[in-house]
């Protein structure tokens, strides 16, 4: 059983959605990280249903950590749970990961068909990653920031080079790993990808 927490745009029509994935559990990642929960705000603002939940063994979910590998199966019960609510359009259905979530959600919205588009916030990807990044064409934002100790710059410029088409890729100046202080840039550009890609009309001043 996984913990985790449904963000609903105010309305009674049906809206798009986006699972939101953490970081590393092992490092105090949880749904309650700042990177989620500022991105989790942004996508309900603009009437985007959201679901932030917590990998095995984290918080209230049971379980325990699986290398990342076993939390693939995560994400994917998470989306499975999140396409069956009635207030959700599964055919606008996104997938977010930051850090470690990145790379657990990489593999999945790449393989999955409910996966229409994807956030990628700072992916500490291993070069048996890219591959998958160089063949997915699921529509992507990939965001590092510039200050990253974790995915240095060059790093970042190598997904830029490297990503199949279509992708959007930003370097945020100033930014680290952390994005302390930068929440709410990182969240607006994410909440304006989804916006874009569900062809959403413009819901904030």
């Amino acid at each position: 059983m996984l913990e985790g927490v449904r963000y609903l745009p105010e309305g009674s029509s049906t809206f798009p959605a986006v699972v939101l994935c953490h970081p590393h559990p092992l490092y105090g990642g949880s749904m309650d990280n700042n990177v989620i929960q500022a991105a989790a705000s942004a996508l309900v603002d603009r009437a985007i249903v959201t679901l932030a939940f917590n990998f095995r063994g984290v918080g209230g979910s049971g379980g325990s950590y699986g290398g990342g590998t076993a939390e693939q199966d995560d994400v994917k019960a998470a989306l499975s749970w999140l396409v069956s609510q009635p207030e959700v359009d599964s055919d606008r259905v996104g997938l977010l990961g930051y850090s470690f979530g990145a790379a657990v959600a990489l593999p999945v919205g790449c393989g999955d068909e409910r996966v229409k588009a994807m956030a990628l916030i700072s992916p500490p990807l291993e070069p048996s990653q890219m591959s998958l990044l160089q063949g997915c064409t699921r529509p992507k934002l990939i965001l590092c920031g510039s200050d990253d100790f974790i995915v240095p710059p060059q790093q970042a410029e190598l997904f830029r080079s490297q990503a199949a088409n279509p992708t959007q890729f930003e370097l945020i100046d100033g930014a680290d790993h952390f994005w302390w202080g930068y929440e709410r840039v990182l969240a607006d550009k994410v909440a304006a990808f989804f916006q874009d890609r569900f062809r959403l009309p413009d819901t904030i001043a």
